[in-house]
């Protein structure tokens, strides 16, 4: 491990720099697929749902591969804000974090549901694994924006 943990005045390694944008853009990818996924269900696109997503797994599992390994690499990142952004990042991560772990399982099963064609079970579990996943995809870009731009180390 590079560093046991950033603390002010450090700065993330050269060659690691880029993973916090790209863990960012891949959760924002997530979300936005899955919102043209929902959509495109009710208005009975089957086919192009499939495809969103699958989509949207492809760039959750991108997502949490890049992360492990930025974190594995890179170590914690401590968060610098103070005041009231101490107790709303720590309430999104903590949240977010929790709901990452629950939703990884769910979006397993509701997929491989749908994709064996086990509609009835697959909507029964997606209707509560499409709005977890959002709200993860969602927080994760949320903590990347206050970790990164909104509280930055030097």
């Amino acid at each position: 491990m590079i560093l046991e943990n950033l603390m002010p005045g450090t700065s993330i390694p050269e060659q690691f720099a880029y993973f916090p944008a790209l863990n960012a853009t891949l959760n924002g990818t997530s979300a936005v697929l899955l919102f043209a996924g929902r959509l495109l269900i009710a208005k009975g696109r089957i086919a192009a749902h499939r495809a969103c997503m699958i989509a949207a797994m492809v760039a959750s599992a991108l997502f949490l591969c890049c992360y492990l390994f930025f974190h594995f690499e890179v170590g914690n990142i401590r968060f610098l804000g103070e005041g009231w952004s101490r107790p709303v990042y720590f309430s999104i991560l903590i949240s977010h974090v929790t709901l990452a772990i629950v939703i990884v399982p769910m979006a397993i099963v509701t997929l491989n549901r749908g994709l064996k064609a086990r509609y009835d079970k697959h909507r029964a579990i997606a209707k509560w694994t499409w709005p977890l996943w959002m709200y993860v995809s969602i927080t994760g870009v949320i903590v990347y924006f206050m970790l990164y731009q909104w509280f930055p180390h030097s």
